[in-house]
């Protein structure tokens, strides 16, 4: 009865001294009744105003993408709430609070801004008191609460230990790939995950699993030798003709994609083209590949362009550099984060594998299937889209054979791959044979690069692909 009475006046000094004598106790102090009677209201349906905090990158504003919520519905901490859509990546924003929905102040395709409210919620006091600042407005994002923004629509999860252990370090649990059961991250994920940012070589995990070879019965069929030329089919949209213009706003990574490529064409560039004779690595990859299948990893040709074109970078490290605005300093980048161009319904992506200097060509094909299968369903967090320092591109799986690719800022180069053409070629004796050949187009910062080092760079590249085994002596 007393906090009843408390709750529906304005001021303590209104209670009637029957409500207060309830406690019995006659030498009570006022502002001990005042503290008392306060903690009590802020723990009775509040509502919070959980803000949109950074995201980092110096994102201002994001797209809203997705509601998992909607008025009167109850969340729970780390449930998803929304994803949003910056012009670099994905996010999705999860919950700080167990409580209800009561206001949604974004609709969907509506711009939202840092540190503005995107939801209130009414704290359910049965799961325990907000801090009494929360009421009003919700403090920036700590190092913990950014291991609670997960990919879209799944929940992360892991002990807290392990959170613990990803806090510590500043890495975001949405962007670790769980190895556990029901894809839990364990410690040793954290472990590996943070060896691939700093470089650092770990031992293989104890918990690691060996895949028996399968039986015969059940051996992967080797892909026939001939296949049928593929015939480009358009897509099947309905076409809708109104005869009238329509005007469209560019958001998302169109909106990065107008930027960057601004920057980019400020950067002097000159190119360089080559053709590489792939016939050896065509047959390596072949027979690595069904080991690669019975370990769950598909094996297509980009891992060991580039791992061969990490290798190159270790010869030649200004083509793995950045020049700053002022055209004054080069920065001369310890790791190899590769980027290579993705071509997805949301538009042009360029993730990259994180240093690849200390990475096998399986490991760079499992991080492939990784950013391939992230990108298609448009969850790929911001750490895989930035940090990039060389990139390459490979137009030939739509067709193409050369190209004139824009440098990637604040990259130096960046190749792009034309698509393997089986062609006539002479041999040492003068003879005709069938080669696998593949046509590589180059661009180079022309600032700070010359002609003849991105020839040597490409040359050398062009050897460890022409003759796979001379990897083996420079791979560490």
């Amino acid at each position: 009865v007393c906090i009843h009475r408390v709750r529906s006046c304005s001021s303590i000094r209104f209670i009637k001294s029957k409500y207060v004598c309830v406690f019995d106790k006659s030498a009570l102090k006022f502002s001990h009744q005042q503290r008392l009677f306060r903690t009590s209201a802020v723990s009775c349906g509040q509502i919070v105003q959980f803000k949109l905090s950074d995201i980092g990158e110096g994102i201002t504003e994001v797209t809203v993408k997705e509601w998992y919520i909607k008025e009167g519905d109850s969340v729970s901490q780390f449930d998803s709430i929304c994803e949003v859509q910056s012009d670099k990546a994905s996010v999705t924003i999860t919950s700080r609070y167990d409580g209800i929905i009561r206001k949604l102040h974004y609709n969907l395709d509506e711009i939202a801004y840092v540190g503005k409210p995107l939801v209130d919620i009414e704290i359910d006091s049965s799961k325990g008191v907000a801090p009494e600042e929360d009421v009003v407005e919700t403090p920036p994002m700590s190092h913990e609460e950014h291991t609670h923004q997960e990919i879209k629509g799944h929940k992360t999860l892991a002990t807290p230990a392990v959170r613990r252990l990803a806090m510590e370090n500043n890495i975001k649990l949405s962007e670790v790939v769980g190895t556990g059961k029901d894809n839990r991250i364990l410690k040793e994920d954290i472990l590996n995950y943070l060896a691939k940012q700093t470089g650092a070589i770990l031992p293989p995990s104890p918990k690691a699993e060996i895949i028996p070879p399968l039986p015969k019965s059940e051996t992967v069929p080797a892909a026939p030798k001939d296949k049928a030329r593929k015939i480009p089919v358009p897509v099947s949209r309905p076409i809708v003709f109104s005869g009238k213009d329509k005007t469209e706003p560019i958001t998302g990574f169109h909106k990065a994609m107008v930027k960057t490529m601004s920057a980019a064409l400020k950067i002097p560039h000159f190119g360089y083209c080559d053709e590489i004779d792939l016939t050896q690595l065509v047959q390596l990859r072949e027979e690595l590949k069904p080991l690669a299948q019975i370990r769950g990893v598909k094996l297509s040709f980009m891992p060991f362009f580039i791992k061969a074109a990490s290798l190159g970078l270790l010869q030649y490290p200004i083509l793995n550099a950045s020049l700053d605005e002022s055209c004054q300093n080069v920065t001369y980048k310890a790791s190899h984060n590769i980027g290579v161009a993705m071509d997805t319904e949301q538009g042009l992506i360029v993730p990259n594998v994180k240093n690849v200097q200390v990475c096998s060509v399986f490991e760079i094909a499992s991080e492939l299937n990784r950013l391939q299968s992230l990108g298609s369903a448009g969850q790929l967090g911001t750490n895989d889209l930035t940090g990039g320092t060389f990139t390459l591109s490979n137009i030939g799986t739509i067709g193409g054979t050369y190209a004139k690719p824009v440098i990637l800022p604040p990259e130096v180069a960046i190749g792009a791959l034309g698509k393997i053409q089986v062609l006539p070629r002479f041999n040492g004796k003068g003879e005709v044979f069938k080669a696998q050949i593949m046509n590589v187009s180059w661009s180079a910062d022309h600032r700070i690069i010359d002609g003849a080092t991105m020839a040597r760079f490409s040359n050398l590249w062009k050897s460890y692909l022409e003759n796979p085994a001379s990897m083996l002596l420079d791979l560490k």
